[in-house]
Order: C-alpha cells, then structure tokens, then sequence
C-alpha cells in the first residue's frame, strides 16, 4: 500500500458481492479518504464496513469504509453526497440460463432510480455503470442524470479484455503479463473480440493460433459470465468484474489518463455516431477524456459497426423504462 492518500470520495451502490468487493479493492488502493458503500438491505453496508474498517490495520491502509441503508425514495443518500466517483452496481444478477438482456425492465427502475440520487446528491460525479445489460444501463443512468455524457461511462470491456487475456493465456501455458488482447463492441452477443490487437510476447496471436482455436477463445470469452453464472448456480462474476469497475475508478481519481476499454458514448469515431458502445478510451478525472481510435481491421470494424445498431434500438427503449 502507499500510504499517500490522494483524497477523494467513492460511492459504490449495491453491496451485493460485487459492490463489496470493489469497495473493499477501492480501499485497499489507499488513495481515496473514504469509501461509501450503500444497499438497500437495513444494516448490510452498515455491517460489511465495519468488518472492512477492522482490517485496515492488518493490510495497512488508511482509507474509512462508510456504510449507508438507502431506501428508492431517496433517504439514506446524503453519507454519499459529493462523491468524486461512483460505481453503480444496483440491480439483480443473471440466473443460470438468462442473458443479461433478460435482466433489462427489472434493472432499469433500479439504475434510474439510483442516478437520479446520485444526481443531486453529487452533481459533479464521474458515473461508472456496472449493471446489466451493460450498454443499455449506462446509457439510461446519462440520461437520468442529464450529466455530460463524458462523465458516465460502463465497465465491460475491461472485463472482457482480461477473460479473454486468461483464456489465451491459459491455453499457450504463458504467462498472463506476456498477453495483450482487446475486445471491444457490446457486453454480450455483439461484443467484438479484436484478435488483430492481440500478442503474446510481442507475436500475433494468429502466428500461435489456428484461426478455429482463437474463434473458440472468442466465444468463450463472449460467454464468460455466463460461464461463470452456470458454474455458480447462485450469483454471477464478482472477482474480474470489481477488479475491472475498481480500476476504472482508480484511473478517474489519479487522473492518470490510462487507456481502456470501457463503455463510452462514441460520436464519430469509427464511423459510428451516437451510441453508448465499447471503445478503448483515455481516463481522468472528467471521465472519458477522449476515444482512442485504434488499428482495426475491416471485418472488425464491420462488427463493431454491427454491435452498434444492435445496442442503438435497445438503448432508445430505454427512455421509456
């Protein structure tokens, strides 16, 4: 740990297993001053922070983990007021057999509901949705916070680029470090794997792969949570996905201006206008500084294309949900 507290407020809403295990990585990076974790269940934020807190001199870290019940009207918001960032993890959670989409009318009272709390409670907050379905969650959480929509923004390709890097990994027997992958597009069946991008020790992933062993890869990785959920019969992916949505907050809070591939509104780039969609993306402290357009090759691009429209007729129903 460093020990050199950057200062700083992160809200993280939901203290299911994902909520609470970002908050507790956000924590244990020591740069912000507080943690604020809230659910809705009376005393379980309240309860994990407290547990959290106890072992700050164990793992020798200074940040104040602060639990808050909240209720959809609106109470109990006021412990996150002025947050610099905040995770929106709100929502239910895939069950063996449904798609994330499955989730969408259900999830989206939820997300609404929340941004507009978040809204007035910290009006100058950078917005990282992790709720399903993805792409359309993110694009409902801007327009219920009217925020700019550089300030909002989803976690999927972070989490999808680092399924996919173990999967390659795994299969070569090398070490995860030594692979680079990309996959971009939507969080699900329009995701676009981007094996152009992609090398292991510097060599391009086709030079070690047949073309049917990495469209195999590919579609494991676009399966990966559901992988994951069929596995678990209760729940859905929490370790890899709060690693991702955690570090995605610690790029905003540093302003480091890292690059990642995150849920992004994208306005021109790549021939695409007007979609919330996965690109890769230059992070700080206003959000999605600017979009990074990348080498893709043209039947890349084409899908991305593709993934776009798909996310484009969903995200326009979500207005009215």
């Amino acid at each position: 740990m460093n020990g050199a507290t950057m200062g700083g407020k992160v809200t993280v809403v939901g203290a299911g297993f994902y909520g609470s295990t970002t908050a507790l990585r956000l924590a244990e990076y020591d740069i912000f001053d507080t943690v604020v974790l809230t659910d809705i269940l009376e005393g379980k934020s309240e309860g994990l922070a407290l547990d959290m807190n106890q072992s700050r001199s164990i793992e020798g870290f200074e940040t104040k983990i602060i639990g808050t019940t909240t209720t959809p009207e609106g109470a109990g918001y006021e412990a996150t007021s002025n947050s610099d960032v905040v995770v929106i993890t709100a929502g239910l959670p895939r069950k063996p057999g449904m798609s994330r989409m499955d989730l969408i009318g259900v999830n989206a009272g939820i997300v609404r509901g929340v941004a507009e709390n978040i809204a007035k409670h910290s009006p100058k907050a950078v917005i990282i949705v992790v709720s399903n379905p993805l792409d359309e969650m993110t694009a409902l959480a801007q327009i219920a916070t009217k925020f700019p929509k550089n300030r909002v923004m989803g976690q999927a390709g972070m989490l999808d680029t680092a399924r996919f890097t173990n999967f390659v990994a795994e299969k070569l027997g090398v070490k995860v470090g030594a692979v680079k992958t990309l996959t971009l597009g939507s969080h699900g069946d329009t995701m676009v794997p981007v094996p152009s991008r992609c090398t292991v020790n510097g060599k391009s992933l086709a030079e070690l792969l047949s073309e049917s062993e990495i469209a195999e890869l590919v579609d494991r990785t676009r399966n990966g949570g559901a992988e994951v959920v069929a596995l678990l019969k209760t729940g859905s992916a929490y370790y890899a996905p709060s690693a991702a949505a955690a570090r995605m907050a610690k790029a905003v809070i540093e302003d480091s201006g890292a690059v990642m591939p995150v849920c992004a509104w994208v306005d021109g780039e790549y021939g695409i206008s007007g979609v919330y969609l996965g690109v890769e993306a230059q992070i700080g402290r206003t959000g999605v500084v600017k979009i990074v357009e990348g080498s893709l090759t043209e039947s890349e691009v084409a899908a991305l294309k593709q993934a776009a429209e798909a996310v484009r007729a969903k995200q326009a129903d979500v207005q009215t949900l």
